[in-house]
């Protein structure tokens, strides 16, 4: 086995990322494969010196791609070789002394609870409006991931203790408290799916099969095109609205960070830039010495 195959091996058996993280890496993994076997005639990803790296690097750039885009590819070749020292395939990273490129910082904005109400306001009776208004209402009160929300089956919903059972990234199984209402709506969607189909998937398309990532990011990118005027309408921007609304109420930050299913506070902190931002607002509206 080379160590192309390995590699995924160990990305998919002991790191158990996603099918999705695991394509993009394969993906990545193989564009470099082709670069340097047309550029250096080489066939050995043990071969590869920085300058190689490098090299690629510069072609990316000519190709359009943007730092951040060039930097994911780049992070693939530093697990990939981070493995190979690991079995002692080689002795020294080639990115051993890399740098990652700069990035400015693009702040997402969450929708507004007015942006939100709005899009759910539009929705009809038909099958298709009730699952599309159904799949925003998930990802918005319960703050999961795209991937999470395309891997609902039937039995992660548990409807009489209004619970929804999520599996995370590396298989991290999380429960997620779900209101009333969103109780109520899941019933009414189930009894319209039932009639098209028994599959186990919680969420399936007009055809009866189950949905998938780029349908999701349509379904949200069309809801809310006409009542949003923010540049991204993503999955991710309904999640990121869901943490900043919830912390912006009140909610605890440690709470925040189990619902989202976060490794670390590090990364729940960054949804916690508009609350500073709401309450530096309110301070100087608010506090005496500003006003005078």
């Amino acid at each position: 086995m080379n160590a192309f195959d390995i590699f995924i091996d160990y990305i998919t058996g002991e790191k158990k990322y996603s099918p999705h993280t695991i394509t993009a890496y394969q993906n990545d993994l193989l564009q470099f494969l082709d670069f340097i076997e047309d550029t250096y005639d080489e066939q050995d990803l043990k071969k590869v010196n920085y300058q190689f790296i490098r090299n690629w690097i510069i072609h990316l750039k000519e190709l359009g791609l943007n730092n951040k885009s060039i930097n994911r590819k780049i992070s693939t070749l530093q697990l990939f070789y981070k493995h190979l020292l690991k079995l002692e395939e080689i002795k020294v990273s080639p990115l051993a002394k890399h740098r990652s490129l700069k990035v400015g910082k693009r702040e997402e904005i969450p929708f507004s609870t007015k942006e939100i109400e709005e899009v759910l306001a539009t929705f009809e009776d038909d099958f298709s409006s009730v699952r599309n208004k159904l799949l925003i209402e998930l990802l918005y009160t319960t703050g999961m991931r795209r991937a999470e929300l395309v891997g609902l089956k039937m039995s992660s919903v548990n409807l009489s203790n209004h619970q929804i059972r999520v599996l995370g990234k590396r298989n991290k199984e999380r429960i997620i408290p779900l209101l009333p209402k969103i109780v109520k709506n899941i019933e009414v969607y189930l009894i319209e799916k039932r009639l098209l189909t028994n599959s186990t998937s919680l969420l399936v398309k007009d055809s009866g099969e189950p949905i998938d990532d780029a349908f999701v990011y349509k379904v949200v990118k069309q809801a809310f095109e006409k009542a949003s005027t923010k540049l991204k309408k993503s999955p991710h921007i309904l999640r990121h609205s869901f943490a900043t609304h919830l912390l912006n109420n009140g909610a605890n930050l440690a709470e925040v960070k189990e619902l989202l299913g976060h490794a670390s506070l590090a990364s729940t902190q960054v949804y916690t830039h508009n609350s500073i931002a709401k309450l530096k607002a309110s301070y100087k509206s608010a506090h005496p010495r500003n006003r005078l």
